[in-house]
């Protein structure tokens, strides 16, 4: 691989982490769900950029399920949830962004430490790489226990899932069928969530997962 190519992958993984903090920052569910779209678009480039580099076209097909599916219908179908249910578009955290965005640094460093001592044997891209994803995943995991609302704590989801994306492609790739069974099942698991944020707003007039837990300690 030349020096050009391992930057280019290096740059394109280092963005998806950016993207992670750009939603982590965010407050308003609009915002929320256009960066998750960024996000998918930089995954989906990643993965092209992977499978050129490893001469591997299946990772192609990859790169095209994230970007029609992730980067475009996802994100389009949830602005439509949030404007049907007239879900308060202000997202509420449980801990200040200052604190937050400190605790991502934080997992981003342990992360950085963590792949790069047990990956001594690997080659440098897929170190990296591991590295970068397994920050992708903590963030997505901190966007979740952070956030209220559940419409946020989907996307929470859902970008740590492209973590688990990234990670896989940078190891070399994994099966094409794999690779599809997962993209139908976030598939499946986003039209099911869809379904119980419509069911949940009909029974308790709110997405807020704090009133949810409200609601369960008077029912004790």
């Amino acid at each position: 691989m030349s020096s050009l190519q391992f930057d280019i992958a290096h740059l394109l993984a280092g963005s998806l982490v950016l993207a992670s903090f750009m939603m982590l920052y965010q407050d308003r569910l609009y915002a929320l769900l256009n960066v998750y779209a960024l996000h998918a678009g930089v995954l989906a480039l990643s993965v092209a950029w992977q499978a050129y580099v490893q001469q591997a076209p299946h990772l192609y097909v990859t790169a095209l399920i994230a970007l029609v599916f992730k980067a475009v219908i996802i994100p389009v179908a949830l602005h439509r949830i949030i404007k049907r249910l007239g879900i308060h578009r202000e997202i509420e955290n449980v801990i200040g962004v200052g604190l937050t965005m400190m605790a991502g640094i934080g997992l981003v460093a342990l992360s950085m430490v963590v792949m790069l001592r047990v990956t001594p044997g690997a080659d440098a891209l897929a170190r990296e790489d591991l590295a970068f994803a397994l920050s992708v995943v903590l963030l997505g995991l901190l966007i979740m226990v952070t956030r209220r609302n559940a419409v946020s704590q989907v996307v929470g989801f859902m970008s740590l899932e492209n973590g688990l994306v990234l990670a896989a492609t940078g190891a070399k790739g994994m099966p094409l069928v794999v690779e599809i069974s997962v993209a139908f099942s976030v598939l499946i698991a986003f039209i099911v969530i869809g379904i119980f944020l419509f069911r949940i707003r009909e029974r308790f007039d709110s997405v807020d997962v704090q009133a949810l837990d409200r609601f369960r300690g008077e029912r004790r």
